[in-house]
C-alpha cells in the first residue's frame, strides 16, 4: 500500500501541528514516524538522562494515543539516514512531510535525508511549526538578517498578522492516519539507558501566570515564570497558541517568545556561533578554565548564595530560574574567568529544556561575545543581585541549607578583585 510518512521531531503533539496537519488534508493514508537520533543520544554522557526518560515516556504515551485509533507510531532506533534507508526498502513511500528544524546539525541531517528521498523519487515537504517567523523572513530592510534583539522585535511585531497564529487543527483529520496493528517500540535499555525519574508536574506550563509575568518573573522563590520551555523544547503545545496569548494579555512574555525566534533565527544565519564567538574578537580572551574552581560551580560550591541556589537547583530538578541563569553564567565568565563554552556544555547536559539556539545565546549574552550581548564592563555582582531578587533568601534557603552554618564555605573569589582582573583581561584582548 502506498503510504505517506509524518516524521515527529520537535513537535510531539497531534493537535495544531502544521506539517501533521498538511500530511493528512494533502495526502492521507499517514504514518506517523518518530526516530531514537542515535548520533543525538551517543553523545550524551549520563546513561541516566532524564531528558531521554521523559522523552521515552512521551514518545510512548503519543504511540498509545494513535493506536487507540487504529493507526500506531513506527519509533525506530538508529542513525536516520540509515532508518531512512531500511524505510525506503520496506514502504512503498510516496511523499515525507515534516516541521523543518534550524541547528546546524539538523540541517545537515535534513539535506542528506533530502537528498536520499529525491533520489527515489520521494517528495518531501517542510513545514515551519516551531517558530511563529524563520530564516529570513524578520530581515532588514537590505535583506540581512538583524543581530540586534530590539528592532529584530519591532519589526517582528510589525510583521505579525492573523495569519501567522492560526490554527492548524491536526486533531480534526486523523481518520486520515495509516490503519496498522501496533508495532513494536525500543527500550531504554535498548539504547543504553535506564529510566530516571523527573519532576512531570515542573514540566506542566503554567499559563495562568501570563497577566501577572511582567511582575514576578525575576523572584526565583516565586511561582512567576510560565515553564513553558520544556513544552516548546519537545512541542508538546503550539508556539502559535503561546504567541496569541502572549499578544493579548502580555508584551513582556511576549518579547520573551520573540528572543526565542531571534535566536533560532541567528543560529540558522551564524552556525559558527555553536563552537565560536559571535563576534570574533571575543576568541582572544585569555581564560583562566581552572578545574577546580568551575568544579566549584557545578557543584554550587563558590559561597556566594544565589549562584550555589542556583546550581543546585538545576542539578537537582533540571531546571534553573531565568534570571538564576543569567547570574550564574555571568559568574562563571567574569568572575572565575571561565570560558562560556564549559557553562554552555554543562547546561547542555543538565537542563531538562535545552535547546541548542537559546542556550548558546544566553551564554555568549552573559560572555559579552554574542549578538546584542551585554558590553564586557557589565559585570553582574553577585549581592547586589541577591539583595534585589532575593532579599529575604527564600530561594536560598530552599537550596542550600547549610547557609549561614559553619558548613557553607567562604567564598572562592573577592568580588573587587574578580571584578577589576576580568576588566583588566578583556580590555587587553580587545584592544
Amino acid at each position: 500500500m502506498q503510504t505517506t510518512i509524518f516524521w515527529f521531531r520537535r513537535d510531539l503533539r497531534l493537535h495544531d501541528n502544521k506539517g501533521l496537519f498538511k500530511a493528512l488534508t494533502e495526502a492521507g493514508n499517514v504514518q506517523p514516524l518518530f526516530i531514537f537520533d542515535k548520533d543525538i543520544l551517543d553523545k550524551l554522557s549520563d546513561t541516566a538522562d532524564k531528558r531521554v526518560s521523559f522523552l521515552h515516556d512521551t514518545i510512548s504515551n503519543l504511540k498509545q494515543e494513535l493506536e487507540k485509533m487504529g493507526s500506531t507510531l513506527l519509533v525506530k532506533y538508529g542513525k536516520p539516514f540509515e532508518v531512512w534507508q531500511s524505510l525506503i526498502d520496506e514502504l512503498d513511500i510516496t511523499a515525507v512531510y515534516l516541521n523543518r528544524d534550524y541547528e546546524p546539525y539538523a540541517q545537515n541531517r535534513d539535506k542528506a535525508i533530502f537528498d536520499l528521498l529525491a533520489e527515489r523519487d520521494i517528495k518531501c515537504y517542510g513545514s515551519k511549526d516551531h517558530v511563529i517567523f524563520e530564516k529570513s523572513e524578520v530581515v532588514k530592510d537590505d535583506g540581512k538578517p538583524y543581530t540586534v534583539f530590539t528592532p529584530y522585535s519591532k519589526k517582528w511585531k510589525k510583521l505579525l498578522s492573523e495569519a501567522d497564529l492560526k490554527d492548524y487543527p491536526s486533531e480534526e483529520h486523523l481518520h486520515k492516519l495509516n490503519i496498522m496493528d501496533a508495532s513494536a517500540m525500543p527500550s531504554l535499555e535498548d539504547m543504553g539507558f535506564t529510566y530516571t525519574s523527573y519532576e512531570a508536574g515542573a514540566l506542566t506550563p503554567r499559563e495562568e501566570v501570563v497577566t501577572n509575568y511582567h511582575l514576578d518573573r525575576d523572584l526565583p522563590s516565586k511561582k512567576g515564570t510560565t515553564r513553558v520551555s520544556v513544552s516548546l523544547r519537545f512541542g508538546l503545545s503550539s508556539i502559535r497558541q503561546f504567541a496569541k496569548k502572549g499578544s493579548a494579555l502580555n508584551e513582556k512574555w511576549l518579547n520573551e517568545l520573540i528572543w526565542r525566534d531571534f535566536y533560532q533565527m541567528i543560529i540558522y544565519h551564524f552556525p559558527h556561533s555553536v563552537k565560536n564567538s559571535f563576534k570574533p574578537a571575543y576568541d582572544a580572551i585569555e581564560w583562566e578554565n581552572d578545574e577546580v574552581t568551575f568544579r566549584a560551580w557545578c557543584e554550587g560550591r563558590t559561597g556566594y548564595p544565589i549562584v550555589d541556589a542556583g546550581m543546585r537547583e538545576l542539578n537537582t530538578t533540571g531546571f534553573m530560574h531565568n534570571r538564576v541563569r543569567m547570574i550564574v553564567a555571568s559568574f562563571l565568565t567574569k568572575h572565575l574567568l571561565i570560558d562560556w563554552r564549559w557553562g554552555e556544555a554543562y547546561f547542555a547536559e543538565k537542563l531538562m529544556d535545552f535547546e541548542l539556539a537559546s542556550n548558546v545565546g544566553g551564554w555568549q549574552w552573559a560572555a559579552s561575545s554574542g549578538c546584542d550581548a551585554a558590553p564586557y564592563f557589565r559585570v553582574f555582582n553577585p549581592y547586589l543581585q541577591q539583595d534585589k531578587f532575593d532579599k529575604d533568601y527564600e530561594y536560598v534557603k530552599k537550596w542550600v541549607p547549610e547557609f549561614q552554618s559553619s558548613q557553607y564555605p567562604a567564598p572562592i573569589i573577592e568580588h573587587k578583585y574578580a571584578r577589576e582582573r576580568v576588566l583588566k583581561r578583556f580590555k587587553d584582548a580587545l584592544g
